[in-house]
């Protein structure tokens, strides 16, 4: 995939880009493999806003991804690739033997005719096979990472992202992730080798606010441009300093930077062999 970028027409058009969608085979999705999505616009089950700046955007319909293929040792034919709207890497439509249909997420090579497999057994590292990560050659990209076996792939699932696999020691497999994290996973873990596809969805420049409003994105305000009733920032003359010695404050009073957010008792810090942070290199 490639990005297209239009003549500057209006200010909005002038430093936007989209993208080249000429990679999509078929552009209506398979009616047996959607449903509807209710708008939740950041709300959580009681009705109260966890997650701001949510809300309106263009109706969805859902593609029900199978991002376990515990469909094992049949192969499946890929019939079409589609775009999702619920995600940034592109999908593919597969067929098995009996005509049953599918979605899964598509690698970045795959192409309508292509064959592929997953199985709990040793087999070929080809490109869009899924396998356990005991069975994968070192030092190959995989994407799809479960994090539990036999519970679907959870992790690496970006458009564009694929995670080294290391080394393979005792009981556990380590994935260089994306984030440059180096993490422990059970060898028995399924993955899918290669990488997704669509790695140019990042480069997508999206210009003006309305653009992010069709995503079901509002705008954002700074807390120092609120009133104080508001935000612990706002209040005083004109564009005021947010005047608190102790830092940077969270809309509900809470430290912004600096402050460990991880839940010890719910944490997988153990499986963690070195982190993302500790290998940038120190300016």
């Amino acid at each position: 995939m490639a990005v297209k970028k239009y003549k500057p027409t209006t200010p909005g058009r002038r430093h936007s880009s989209v993208q080249d969608f000429s990679d999509i085979t078929k552009t209506k999705p398979e009616k047996s493999l959607i449903s509807t999505m209710n708008k939740k616009a950041g709300r959580n089950n009681t009705g109260k806003i966890t997650i701001r700046h949510r809300g309106g955007g263009t109706k969805r319909f859902y593609r029900h991804i199978d991002f376990a293929r515990i469909n094992f040792d049949s192969p499946v034919n890929v019939v079409a690739i589609e775009y999702d709207p619920n995600r940034g890497p592109r999908i593919a439509l597969v067929e098995d033997a009996d005509k049953n249909k599918s979605y899964i997420l598509a690698e970045s090579k795959m192409k309508v005719g292509d064959v592929v497999v997953s199985s709990k057994n040793k087999i070929e590292a080809k490109l869009g096979n899924r396998m356990p990560l005991e069975f994968i050659p070192s030092g190959l990209n995989v994407y799809n990472v479960e994090m539990e076996p036999g519970k679907g792939g959870q992790m690496v699932r970006g458009a564009g992202n694929a995670a080294q696999l290391m080394v393979i020691e005792g009981k556990y497999a380590q994935l260089k992730l994306p984030s440059t994290e180096v993490r422990m996973f059970a060898k028995e873990c399924m993955a899918t080798v290669g990488q997704l596809s669509n790695s140019d969805y990042k480069l997508v420049r999206w210009g003006k606010a309305g653009r992010m409003r069709y995503r079901g994105i509002k705008p954002t305000v700074k807390g120092k441009n609120m009133n104080p009733v508001d935000h612990p920032h706002g209040g005083g003359e004109g564009h005021s300093p947010i005047g608190n010695r102790k830092g940077p404050r969270t809309k509900w009073g809470k430290a912004a930077l600096g402050v460990k957010t991880r839940r010890p008792k719910q944490s997988s810090d153990k499986f963690i062999v070195s982190r993302r942070k500790s290998s940038r290199k120190k300016k």
